[in-house]
């Protein structure tokens, strides 16, 4: 059940708005964690044990985490160093160190058995066949993957380490770690929330999300914006990219970019689209979780593309990757080796380039065991190494020719250029396995045919002009919609001062826009939610 199908979005939601709004407020929390464990069952049957296993384990774990460090106090390495500079042992500090080894063993097993599951379930496939074209010959067992492993697994993760570095105490309330894992409308897609992002909503230490009369409405609206993104726009392109990706014969020349264009388009219209589904449905329970998109189509850099886009994976990977790899000993006493032998600048892009690499390997290899997604991995890591490395060189060009690097000019081909990134690594991202990615890159300069994109080409791909039209309107709506956004003005704020029947004449236009304008009906079926696969 896929938060764009009828049955969720008119019975399971309006159903679970009705039974919280009418179960008292100490229950709120023991409620939406059945109904979240319900919304599991319905998606993953018997696979919830995984859930509720993860879920008693890291709520046992975590407190054991943090009762072990409590003994642990917070001076224990200027007190080491202390040690180690008068180079005499000090037996205060035996009790100690036996009390850190347990609290970084348990850190370590808790996050292990983790990873070891999600590794277990979803890539022991995937290794078996690397390692039977390296001459093996194994036969992998096929294992039911639950839903959201992957988004859940780093939830619990982040959960444990945050514990671990006494950032947050353990929490108490099971049932805040229950929601904080298992919560039903990130259960498929996320956004992954921190324990900072949602639990203290969950167990009712912070305020929860007003609940009036027109915030709900909003927050209905923003559902229907979502659904607007998903039926109207991407659902029609799905049919386009199946075409071109996955028919008998793979497109060159002219149709390669719009296969590019156009599965870029349809993975930002479904996946924004159903964070602003999941967004409106936790605000009707009187949760706030975090953004996850910030218009990333007006990225000037590779880099800035992926602090605008999937935002709380990048958050994640940067704060449980990145920074605990570049603060290391190892990233450290690189950085001095190479600072002394060829400059500052050299040590910066050497520390980079240890910090990243596992950053981008993870990301890769966390959207699925497939070769092309570690490859797409590997090509925004050799990007993001490319932009430390002409830094020196683009600031030099922009002195010497005098250009203003602020000016709408030089932004409008940043932005352009990023696009052609952004296009160009989606086209590996969805090919079907890394040599056809490969293949259809290569064959972009074959019979370019730029006629193909008014001489009927492009109705032989599954849909007609008006389906055409629809995809176009439809992407210069949102288009304008982030357009104003990211310019700083905020539709939503501009709507909430409107009069009373100006607020919902557009809210039934967007309703009606909806309806009328989705695919749906004869001629379609539901298209399966994209990131739910990962």
């Amino acid at each position: 059940m896929g938060y764009n199908e009828i049955p969720y979005l008119l019975v399971f939601l309006p159903l679970t708005v009705l039974l919280y709004s009418i179960c008292p407020k100490k229950l709120r929390k023991v409620l939406l964690t059945f109904i979240s464990w319900g919304y599991f069952i319905l998606c993953s049957r018997y696979l919830i044990v995984y859930l509720i296993g993860t879920t008693v384990f890291i709520y046992c774990m975590g407190i054991r985490i943090g009762k072990v460090g409590e003994g642990i106090p917070e001076n224990y390495e200027i007190l080491l160093k202390k040690e180690k500079k008068s180079g005499v042992k000090d037996p205060a500090l035996t009790p100690l160190r036996k009390r850190k080894a347990l609290h970084h063993a348990l850190m370590l097993i808790t996050v292990i058995i983790l990873f070891g599951i999600l590794l277990v379930l979803k890539y022991t496939g995937f290794f078996a066949s690397l390692l039977n074209r390296a001459g093996a010959s194994l036969t992998a067992p096929k294992f039911l993957v639950p839903v959201g492993l992957s988004f859940y697994t780093l939830e619990a993760v982040g959960y444990i380490l945050e514990v671990y570095w006494k950032r947050i105490p353990a929490e108490r309330d099971f049932f805040g770690i229950a929601l904080l894992i298992g919560f039903f409308p990130q259960t498929m897609e996320g956004p992954i929330a921190r324990y900072g992002d949602t639990a203290k909503q969950f167990t009712g230490e912070t305020k929860l999300f007003e609940r009036t009369a027109e915030d709900m409405a909003s927050a209905i609206m923003r559902i229907f914006w979502g659904m607007f993104k998903k039926i109207v726009i991407a659902d029609r392109l799905n049919t386009v990219v199946a075409n071109l990706y996955d028919g008998s014969e793979l497109p060159h020349g002219v149709m390669i970019i719009v296969a590019a264009v156009c599965y870029t388009v349809q993975l930002y219209m479904e996946f924004s689209g159903m964070m602003d589904v999941v967004i409106g449905s936790a605000r009707l329970v009187g949760i706030k979780l975090p953004e996850n998109f910030r218009q990333p189509f007006f990225s000037q850099t590779a880099s800035e593309f992926w602090r605008r886009w999937h935002i709380t994976l990048g958050a994640w990977l940067k704060d449980y990757v990145f920074y605990p790899i570049a603060a290391s000993r190892f990233s450290k006493d690189l950085g001095k080796k190479v600072r002394k032998k060829s400059g500052r600048y050299a040590a910066k892009l050497a520390t980079s380039a240890v910090a990243l690499t596992p950053v981008w390997l993870f990301n890769g290899l966390w959207h699925g065991p497939q070769l092309n997604y570690i490859f797409y991995g590997i090509y925004y890591l050799v990007l993001l190494l490319l932009e430390q490395v002409i830094d020196p060189a683009r600031d030099a060009f922009y002195a010497k020719t005098g250009i203003n690097r602020k000016g709408k000019g030089a932004a409008l081909f940043r932005i352009l250029r990023t696009w052609v990134i952004i296009f160009s690594g989606e086209l590996l991202f969805r090919a079907n396995g890394l040599k056809a990615g490969i293949h259809m890159f290569l064959n972009l300069f074959h019979d370019f045919g730029i006629s193909r994109l008014w001489d009927g080409s492009l109705l032989t791909l599954g849909i007609d002009g008006a389906d055409w039209f629809a995809i176009v309107m439809g992407t210069v709506v949102v288009f304008l919609y982030d357009l104003m956004t990211e310019r700083g003005f905020s539709i939503r704020e501009c709507m909430s001062r409107q009069k009373t029947p100006v607020r919902w004449a557009c809210y039934y236009a967007l309703i009606f826009a909806v309806i009328i304008f989705g695919a749906y009906g004869t001629g379609y079926s539901t298209v399966d939610l994209i990131y739910a696969g990962f």
